[in-house]
């Protein structure tokens, strides 16, 4: 499935680390950054939920909700919320079907292996739940204050 800017993003309900189901929907009026991230307590991942969380209060500002979504299940979610300090939900898609819906579960290579995995990925959804910008193949580095800029430029 190909997503499109302005399509409406699709639905999920999804258990989320404040021990609900999440649905997208919940979130309406508000913009959304849903981001996708292969696994916990890995470092990449480490350290994009940290800049996350250390410009938490900015995107809030903002009007803009973080949502992770990695297919970690909830406990090891808690252990990472618990030990980086995340003041987010993170989403527990473990049969990665919310990952399908958003067309990144991917076939990946890793040292001449190839599997099922994330490809870390980050859309922004706004207050209508259309799809406003979606960044595929995300590095790491400057990533969250370039979601953070679009957001103040093109949905304030």
């Amino acid at each position: 499935m190909t997503l499109e800017i302005g399509q409406l993003a699709p639905e999920f309900s999804c258990d989320a680390s404040n021990g609900e189901k999440v649905k997208l929907s919940d979130f309406r009026g508000k913009n959304v950054v849903l981001y996708f991230y292969p696994k916990d307590m890995t470092p990449g991942c480490t350290t994009q939920a940290c800049d996350f969380r250390d410009y938490h209060q900015n995107f809030e500002e903002v009007n803009a909700v973080i949502l992770g979504v990695s297919p970690d299940p909830l406990d090891r979610h808690d252990k990472f919320i618990e030990k980086h300090g995340l003041p987010f939900l993170l989403l527990a898609d473990v049969d990665h079907q919310l990952a399908e819906a958003y067309d990144v579960w991917k076939l990946k290579k890793n040292f001449g292996k190839e599997y099922m995995g994330i490809e870390r990925s980050t859309f922004i959804i706004d207050g209508e739940g259309k799809i406003v910008k979606e960044w595929r193949k995300v590095k790491v580095k400057d990533h969250v204050t370039e979601a953070l800029q679009f957001i103040k430029d093109n949905l304030q």
